[in-house]
């Protein structure tokens, strides 16, 4: 159900809900509070934004829990999504930024993907090989960072030679303004 149409079919079902429902959406913009209203204000809701990776077992979901929600029934959820990936419970108020990181992210960083394939390409690397090649790199780079040890500027700064081309890359991107847009 499209976020949309979230009211109408939640309102059309309220009556054949069970009294110990559980809702459970992944409907982005959608609040419990919302959700929950329009089921009678009776039923305990749980919010998830999971991310496109989920469909390979390598998803990213951020959980929140409504107001009626017990630490039971997150939990029921978060050993649901878990099958799919990582899981991490947040307050309501940040499910916004979640959905912008984590929801939308995937399309950023296919778009990295793309482009720095296509720089392969433009400089003589085949095609499948320039592809495998970013892909992996930035695979490698985010399982890094998931090990949690160092910051990523830190891990930046130890790829980054004095003189180097990867001080002139970065430089470039930060002229064509890359960090801005995501802050």
């Amino acid at each position: 159900v499209k976020p949309s149409q979230m009211e109408a079919v939640v309102r059309g079902i309220a009556s054949e809900l069970r009294p110990n429902a559980l809702l459970v959406t992944v409907a982005a913009g959608v609040t419990t509070a919302s959700l929950g209203a329009w089921s009678g204000g009776k039923h305990a809701v749980v919010r998830a934004m999971p991310n496109m990776p989920c469909r390979i077992g390598a998803g990213m979901t951020a959980l929140c829990a409504g107001e009626l929600a017990s630490a039971e029934q997150l939990e029921l959820v978060r050993d649901l999504f878990a099958t799919l990936g990582r899981v991490c419970v947040v307050e309501e108020r940040l499910m916004d930024a979640v959905t912008a990181i984590s929801g939308c992210g995937p399309a950023y960083v296919y778009l990295i993907v793309e482009a720095l394939a296509e720089a392969g390409v433009k400089l003589g690397v085949p095609r499948a090989t320039s592809l495998e090649l970013a892909a992996q790199t930035l695979r490698g780079a985010a399982s890094m960072v998931l090990l949690g040890d160092t910051h990523p500027a830190a891990l930046k700064d130890e790829v980054t030679t004095p003189a180097g081309c990867t001080i002139d890359g970065l430089l470039a991107l930060e002229d064509g303004c890359l960090r801005s847009p995501f802050v």
